[in-house]
């Protein structure tokens, strides 16, 4: 097809459609910029939390980006029989999560690196287990919820871009200084005109472009330290169970609860990219992502990367750009792969300085929730809808702004309600079970045969 074939109402390029290699090559790297500090955080604590060197710190990054880039692919384009696919099908960038910081932390206190990677790849089968019965879960996720999660996913999504712009690090001299937020509005100003008069390319790379051009701002300033891409080794290969592995079932406990919660974000996720992508998933290809999610981990483990799950910072990505092409992010699995074989190149992107991700973060996940709230604008706004969608929000925003709201909780529930999406959808999934909906009256089925 020609490269800019309009393939649907809304969209440049659909769920199908396949964009010449270069223009592929574009909007696969500016996803992977828009994600890059979500990959990276993960491993650097993890190493952190280990008291590895440099050397090993830099061997963690390398497998994660590797191993995003591994369940990436099998995400997008989908492998295995019909029975048991792994993989959605769909543009959706994976890698590690945030979720699994703190678990992670616990083992690695308990056990080091071996412990941690024995817990990922154990705890992967939990995942890959929720899968074959994701179906039969799926019937309590009807518009309202599903709308009231992207909802979610976006506005918990928003503080985040707030730090970034701010600098980084709400304890740092400079956060919110007026250098700061400058770069954050100009970088964010790009965004909003190259998307909106910006024709062909222009308009679908306006991120990419954005955050290109606050980098290059930034470094007359001063903002960007060349140093640690000087140490970058050039080649680092993957090594299986390079720091070993210890399966003790003991360290798997504190990683039920993540992996619960990331099983509940993905199927939130995945619907949020259903949404953008104008293509109705049905519960077997959600089932396939779940799956893709838990297998994907089983081999992180073994590569020295930590649980692999969906990003939900790219969904933003889909209505902004009209780019939904699953084989853009099978390209951008590829430079994730090559990305974490030639550290110079991940260093470059690592360095980038906060600010400049967060003008564009400010837009993305902005855009998130507006497609949220698009889907919740087709749902019946009686007095029981109302509820479950202002209190899963409530909880849901407020958890995740302040977190030590459920500090006090137990176990299980700590974790799960100390994700503030995932704390909003299982709110709203047992409010939409316990809240008997309302009788229409034929006058309301009248009036809506009339819309």
């Amino acid at each position: 097809m020609s490269s800019y074939q309009k393939t649907s109402s809304n969209l440049l390029y659909g769920v199908e459609d396949k964009p010449k290699l270069s223009v592929s090559i574009i909007l696969a790297i500016q996803n992977i910029l828009t994600a890059f500090g979500g990959i990276v955080a993960v491993p650097l604590a993890i190493g952190k939390a280990a008291g590895v060197d440099v050397a090993d710190t830099a061997f963690l990054v390398s497998a994660t980006m590797i191993g995003g880039g591994i369940t990436t692919l099998l995400q997008s384009i989908g492998v295995g029989p019909k029975r048991f696919k792994i993989g959605a099908r769909v543009p959706v960038l994976m890698g590690t999560d945030s979720t699994f910081v703190s678990p992670g932390i616990i083992v690695v206190g308990m056990g080091g690196l071996p412990a941690y990677f024995g817990a990922t790849i154990l705890g992967s089968f939990i995942e890959i287990i929720l899968s074959r019965f994701l179906k039969v879960i799926m019937k309590f996720f009807p518009p309202l919820v599903t709308g009231t999660v992207v909802t979610l996913i976006g506005m918990t999504l928003i503080p985040v871009a707030i730090i970034w712009s701010g600098g980084g690090d709400p304890s740092a001299a400079d956060f919110g200084s007026l250098q700061n937020f400058l770069i954050s509005i100009m970088v964010l100003l790009i965004i909003v005109f190259l998307n909106r008069y910006g024709k062909g390319i222009l308009g679908s790379s306006a991120v990419l472009i954005g955050i290109v051009i606050g980098y290059i701002v930034c470094i007359p300033m001063g903002l960007i330290d060349f140093t640690s891409f000087k140490e970058a080794g050039f080649l680092e290969l993957p090594k299986i169970l390079h720091f070993g592995v210890d399966f003790s079932p003991k360290y798997v406990i504190p990683f039920i609860a993540a992996y619960l919660v990331t099983t509940i974000e993905t199927v939130g996720v995945l619907k949020a990219v259903g949404e953008a992508s104008e293509e109705d998933l049905s519960d077997q290809r959600i089932a396939d992502g779940v799956l893709c999610d838990g297998i994907g981990s089983l081999i992180a483990g073994f590569i020295g990367s930590g649980p692999n799950t969906s990003f939900s910072q790219n969904v933003g990505l889909i209505p902004l750009t009209k780019v939904a092409s699953r084989h853009v992010a099978t390209v951008a699995g590829v430079v994730l792969i090559i990305l974490g074989i030639f550290p110079k190149l991940s260093t470059l992107i690592a360095i980038m300085p906060s600010p400049v991700l967060g003008g564009a973060g400010l837009l993305m996940f902005g855009v998130v929730g507006a497609s949220g709230i698009r889907t919740l604008s087709r749902v019946k706004m009686d007095n029981r809808n109302l509820l479950i969608i202002a209190t899963s929000l409530g909880i849901g925003i407020g958890v995740s702004v302040f977190p030590d709201y459920v500090k006090s909780l137990p176990g299980v529930l700590n974790s799960i309600f100390s994700s503030g999406i995932s704390a909003g959808t299982v709110v709203a999934l047992i409010l939409n079970i316990v809240l008997k909906e309302e009788e229409t009256t034929e006058e309301e089925v009248s009036d809506m045969n009339l819309m």
